[in-house]
This record gives structure tokens, C-alpha cells and sequence, in this order.
């Protein structure tokens, strides 16, 4: 009789066991899900504020305030600032309107641009305040107050999720 050759049980289940030990732990070196989850990140920020605006903008119009800018003084709506309806790009507007926008995430409101922005991102480790001393070059949130009551002038949202 032929004695066959190959291999035996045990030995192809220890290679099949060193294999997954290998891929568990070579996988996380080679997959990086952590830019994956910022960019993720910021596209709920990016949402939360949207509907905060939208909302605010609803109670604005059932309150007949829409159409007033905040230096013709526009009155707050639940103690939110506004700015044709919509919340102003300030800790007492967008910052009041998204719950955990001050405290979870690091802001800069930037009042001295031509529309004023507020910049929200991820804090730093090492900082103990979460208000940034200038604006994120990258991997932020945009918020941009409305400048009129027309439609092309509301309030906008940008993410920028390049560096993130």
C-alpha cells in the first residue's frame, strides 16, 4: 500500500490559530479607523447644528422675528440669539442652540470676519479650555451666521475633514 502524504489535522488547525493571531495582531497597523471616525464625527456636528438652526429658525418665524437682524434688535428665541431667524455665530447663538457644542468640542467664534463664523472641532488633549485662540486650518466644522433674511443669505454649515 501507498502511504499518502499531506498534512494531519492538528497541524492545519495550529496554522489556521497562528494565522488569526497574526491578522488580530497585524490589522490594526494597517487599518488607521480613527480619520474615518473623525470625518464621521464631524458630519454629525455638522447635522446637530443644521437641525438646531432649523429649529430655531421655526420658533423665530411662528414668533414673527425672522426677518430682524440682532443690531435692529431681534429678541432672543429660548434664549437663543438670532440673526434673521436664524442663531448668531456666538456662544449665546449656535453655541446655546447645540447641546454639548461648548463643552464636548473646541470652539472659536470668529466675530471679526465679514460673516461671522463660529469653528468647532476636536479639543486638544493638552488644552484645559475648550475656546480655541484662533480658527482650525483643518478638520472643523463651519458655522456661518445668515447675513439676510433672503434665502442665498441663511445660515450655512461647512466641514472641512482634511487633515483630520
Amino acid at each position: 500500500m501507498k502511504r499518502q502524504g499531506g498534512f494531519t489535522l492538528i497541524e492545519l488547525v495550529v496554522v489556521i490559530v497562528i494565522l488569526g493571531i497574526l491578522a488580530v495582531t497585524a490589522a490594526p497597523r494597517f487599518l488607521n479607523l480613527q480619520t474615518d471616525a473623525r470625518k464621521s464625527a464631524l458630519q454629525g456636528l455638522k447635522g446637530a447644528i443644521d437641525g438646531a438652526a432649523g429649529i430655531v429658525y421655526g420658533k423665530a418665524a411662528i414668533n414673527g422675528v425672522e426677518g430682524k437682524a440682532s443690531t435692529d434688535g431681534a429678541p432672543a428665541v429660548d434664549s437663543i440669539t438670532t440673526n434673521y431667524g436664524y442663531p448668531t455665530a456666538n456662544s449665546t447663538g449656535i453655541g446655546a442652540a447645540v447641546v454639548g457644542l461648548t463643552t464636548d468640542w473646541a470652539v472659536y467664534p470668529d466675530t471679526t470676519a465679514t460673516t461671522p463664523a463660529y469653528y468647532a472641532t476636536f479639543p486638544s488633549s493638552s488644552s484645559t479650555s475648550n475656546t480655541l485662540t484662533a480658527a482650525p486650518t483643518s478638520c472643523y466644522v463651519k458655522y456661518e451666521q445668515a447675513t439676510d433674511k433672503t434665502v442665498a443669505a441663511a445660515a450655512k454649515t461647512t466641514v472641512v475633514d482634511t487633515g483630520c
